[in-house]
């Protein structure tokens, strides 16, 4: 393994984390936004119906948000894969990605919102 190997597989190493904490990110800010439309409809001079559209789109984009995450597990599974094929015993750059994460296929977690939804 040459020195170029070492940086790339270093800094592709240090970006799909960077990928994956912003995927993350995303999926806590739907889970806040979630939590303040829900709090807004709670005032008594809302009624129950207002922003139910808005909450089942925003379920669709928190299923958007985890089948991305999902799938960045893939390339960084995959991107593992690589690593232990070129760089053979450096235990350093590959990171094991459990099989059983990929068992429910991501795209079963994204539901479209039909135009009456």
């Amino acid at each position: 393994m040459n020195d170029r190997m070492l940086n790339d597989a270093q800094n592709l190493k240090k970006l799909i984390r960077e990928a994956e904490a912003l995927a993350d990110e995303s999926m806590i800010a739907f889970s806040r936004l979630k939590q303040a439309m829900l709090a807004a409809r709670q005032n008594p001079e809302v009624e129950v119906v207002d922003g139910q559209r808005a909450l089942m789109r925003l379920n669709q984009a928190e299923g958007h948000a985890m089948a991305m995450s999902t799938t960045l597990l893939r390339v960084h599974d995959e991107l593992s894969k690589i690593a232990r094929e070129k760089m053979g015993g450096d235990d350093t750059i590959p990171t094991e990605v459990p099989a059983a994460i990929f068992a429910a296929d991501a795209d079963e977690l994204v539901q479209p919102v039909t135009a009456n939804g």
